[in-house]
């Protein structure tokens, strides 16, 4: 059984993910845009399950609004 200094060492390790239209929300951009920077390496998306639906990490979403500043 995990101790509770591990879980919360664990659950610091995993990103938190957004959805590719809560991403738009926040960058306020197309979601074609957002498409179009993961293939060119700008913002890229995680793959998540049989439907390859898009989740982007919040921290890459806070560098590039950092970036663009």
């Amino acid at each position: 059984m995990l101790g509770k200094k591990a879980i919360q060492k664990r659950s610091k390790e995993v990103p938190e993910l957004l959805t590719l239209q809560e991403t738009c929300d926040v960058l306020k951009v197309h979601p074609n845009t957002l498409r179009a920077w993961d293939k060119k390496g700008i913002l890229p998306a995680i793959r998540i399950g049989t439907k390859r639906v898009r989740r982007y990490k919040k921290e890459d979403i806070m560098l590039l609004l950092n970036t663009k500043t």
